[in-house]
């Protein structure tokens, strides 16, 4: 999935995430740091869906600044900070406290890190025993739904789309 340069960079034993100007943090200190920074600086941060960890620090910092942008770069469930800020509220609640989105908010689709429906059921489509029963957890609910309706009605396989805090007996 990696274009020429990229492959050649890797080949040669040599880091994509490793040029001129990348500063990483690596403990606590050195991320708070970063919020004293003024003037331009990109700020990569984990915790995709922005539920946990130092990106609600750099959010809090970042959020209500006109000249900032948050760009997302991978999918959002319903329910998290992420899909939140996505779905432009004029404020949120990080940490108990409520802050005004005056950053620009952007996404860049095609970087999540899961298989969509078509390289799930390229995946499925390997199996050689026909499972007694497939529990699709993951995606929304329409799209979990699809995949369900869609190993049913192409394979034939029993499916259950769990719901919160229901168990199973295997």
């Amino acid at each position: 999935m990696f274009d020429e340069e990229t492959v050649e960079l890797l080949r040669s034993g040599n880091s994509p995430y490793d040029f001129p100007g990348l500063t990483l943090s690596r403990t606590v200190e050195q991320s708070k740091a970063i919020n004293q920074i003024r003037g331009v600086a990109i700020i990569i941060a984990g915790a995709g869906m922005c539920t946990g960890g130092r990106v609600k620090h750099h959010l809090i910092n970042n959020i209500s600044r006109h000249e900032s942008t948050i760009l997302f770069v991978g999918y959002q469930s319903p329910g998290t900070l992420g899909r939140q800020i996505l779905d432009g509220p004029e404020e949120v609640r990080i940490f108990g406290e409520f802050f005004p989105v005056k950053a620009k908010i952007e996404k860049i689709s095609g970087f999540s890190g899961h298989a969509d429906h078509d390289e799930l059921q390229r995946w499925m489509s390997s199996i050689r025993n026909v499972p007694r029963r497939v529990f699709v957890n993951h995606g929304d609910p329409e799209s979990a739904a699809a995949l369900a309706a869609d190993l049913t009605a192409d394979r034939g396989w029993s499916c259950t789309i769990p719901e919160y805090q229901t168990s199973y007996t295997l």
